[in-house]
């Protein structure tokens, strides 16, 4: 089942080229997407039962690691869909080509973002990677915009070149399996089986090289420029996609090396990923002081996330599993971000914050989803996001990294009051005058809802299924 994970969006893709009515490419989508989420179900409970999947041995396959990407992925792939249907409908202003374009164009996204947790050769795994920008630049641009095109264009000049310089650091690597192991399988347990007898030099090599790649496309500090453009001037459920789970796909491909760089000899790894996750969440903190566009503040909250996931990751084990754990909740609570200022695009038709007052007044279920979705990136009570933040503290102290994690909670609480200064100003307040109540389409509310729904219970409750997921990987990752 796991071989048909991204065949379902490419049919999907394939059926929005019909030149029919559109609502036959937003029914394939959204069914592509709810098949798409129970394979991910199944692989999941196989996972966490027997540990990996490997229907195509070599070739594709999923361990605890790869199930918990696939997850995320699907879930939000579901609520994309959903989001779509009316949004895009009402963005294309009945222009029925660009928005059977716009289906086509999100499928193959789909499907690139579902092959790169499955594929379990390193080379296949970065044409994966790059595919999702080439397959996302054109619904970054989608809304034919100048400042549209120019983040497009930003945004695939400076990944592709980031990805050029990681393509350097896995050939490095693969050369070196070879060289160790003449004639072995290029995969990522052949990888990991020989990176004790691989020349120390050239894994050391290998890390800085496909950290400021990946790094590139991960956003993390000082190569984050191009993101704060794409992930605002995309449509709201791109915008999703994008800084929900495309850059934790792109993130798996560091982790997944991680044992791998835990074997070269006096070498700082770990502090490398303190380093560079600190400086991501500091810029973004101050950042998000001054910002203007509220899509952009999302933006650099995503910084923020990722800078604090790869601090988690630098904490070793127990930040493992922590850090994991803000994967999930930062990819559904930086969703229903997204999602609720779709829905405030769409009432306002601007993203200028001081254009935006009185929402709760214009627009209750708007403003009180783009407050709730707020409160959950920023990490309050009893959402989700508190509580792996929480997780990172701890594994932090546990791990002696007291100062470290001093640092952390301050540039998290300077973010903290950056995003709810902003959306406060949003939210509460007298209404224009001349602003009037449009309504939202009923698969916005619908895919507001949902979204909504795990962010909340996972900040009270995790699923068995999901601990056993999150504590495999974290062996994975940390061993």
């Amino acid at each position: 089942m796991l071989v048909l994970l991204p065949l379902l969006p490419l049919v999907a893709a394939l059926v929005s080229l019909i030149p029919a009515k559109p609502v036959f490419a937003r029914v394939a989508t959204l069914v592509a997407a709810l098949a798409a989420l129970a394979i991910a179900l199944w692989t999941a409970q196989q996972v966490g039962m027997s540990g990996n999947v490997t229907p195509l041995r070599q070739w594709i396959g999923a361990d605890a690691l790869s199930a918990l990407l696939i997850l995320l992925q699907a879930v939000l792939a579901v609520t994309a869909a959903l989001y779509s249907w009316g949004y895009i409908a009402r963005e294309a202003e009945g222009d029925e080509t660009r928005e059977r374009r716009y289906y086509f164009d999100l499928n193959l996204f789909v499907t690139s973002l579902f092959l790169v947790p499955i594929l379990l050769q390193p080379a296949l795994t970065w044409v994966a990677v790059e595919l999702t920008t080439l397959l996302s630049v054109f619904l970054v641009s989608f809304n034919r915009t100048a400042e549209g095109l120019e983040a497009a264009w930003k945004y695939a000049i400076l990944t592709i070149m980031g990805a050029t310089v990681a393509v350097l650091g896995i050939l490095l690597l693969l050369h070196a399996l070879q060289g160790v192991s003449p004639g072995a399988p290029e995969t990522w347990a052949s990888l990991t089986g020989t990176a004790a007898r691989m020349s120390p030099d050239l894994l050391r090599l290998a890390f800085v090289l496909v950290l400021v790649g990946f790094g590139t496309k991960v956003g993390l500090f000082p190569l984050h420029t191009w993101l704060p453009d794409a992930h605002s001037q995309a449509p709201s459920p791109v915008c999703a996609l994008l800084s929900g789970v495309e850059v934790s796909t792109v993130l798996y491909v560091i982790l997944r090396l991680m044992p791998v760089w835990n074997v070269i000899p006096h070498f700082p790894v770990h502090d490398w990923l303190i380093a560079f996750g600190l400086m991501s969440v500091g810029a973004a903190a101050f950042l998000l002081l001054q910002v203007h566009d509220f899509k952009r503040m999302l933006a650099y909250s995503t910084v923020e996330h990722m800078g604090i996931i790869v601090t988690a990751i630098g904490f070793g084990q127990a930040g493992s599993y922590a850090g994991l754990y803000q994967i999930v909740t930062h990819g559904l609570a930086k969703s229903l971000a997204f999602y609720a200022a779709g829905a405030v695009l769409l009432i306002y038709r601007t993203r200028n914050i001081a254009d935006v007052r009185g929402l709760l007044r214009t627009s209750p279920f708007s403003g009180a989803a783009l407050l709730a979705a707020a409160l959950a990136i920023a990490g309050v009570p009893p959402f989700a996001v508190f509580l792996s933040e929480f997780s990172i503290f701890r594994s932090g102290l546990l791990a002696g990294y007291g100062w470290i994690v001093a640092l952390l909670a301050l540039f998290i609480a300077i973010a903290f009051i950056g995003v709810m200064l902003q959306v406060g100003r949003m939210v509460f307040g007298e209404a224009p005058a001349e602003q009037t109540h449009r309504r939202l389409p009923a698969s916005v509310v619908g895919a507001i809802s949902l979204s909504l729904l795990p962010v909340l219970v996972l900040g009270l409750y995790t699923p068995p299924l999901l601990h056993r997921l999150l504590t495999l990987a974290s062996l994975a990752v940390s061993r």
